[in-house]
């Protein structure tokens, strides 16, 4: 008995080779995306805007403004406490545009270790 291929499945490398060719515009484009929010600013303010954070997307610090009337010697711990909150939410505001584009570019499948 012969067994059946699905159709479209048997006839040589075509169908292979334009499986590689869309892997390969999709991984390029997923590396544009990724040097693109590199680049992106994503900010965060907690505390009614007592703390701004603003940070790259390679998670670096661009700027940090705290409001004098904040700063109170007698309670450190507060002002820790809000700028560590600011610079967690804006990590949180990259993670959730990295996730949304990069869901955009694959069409919601994931790539475990891809990014």
């Amino acid at each position: 008995m012969k067994a059946r291929l699905p159709q479209g499945m048997g006839k040589g490398n075509g169908n292979m080779n334009q499986m590689l060719k869309q892997a390969q515009k999709m991984q390029d484009e997923i590396t544009a995306l990724q040097a693109d929010l590199e680049e992106r600013e994503f900010s965060a303010s907690v505390g009614g805007g007592a703390v701004d954070v603003t940070i790259n997307g390679k998670r670096q610090v661009l700027k940090l403004n705290i409001k004098p009337e904040v700063v109170d010697p007698e309670d450190v711990e507060m002002l820790q406490d809000l700028i560590m909150s600011a610079f967690n939410e804006a990590v949180k505001n990259l993670d959730e545009t990295s996730d949304a584009e990069m869901s955009k570019l694959t069409g919601g499948v994931s790539f475990p270790g891809l990014f």
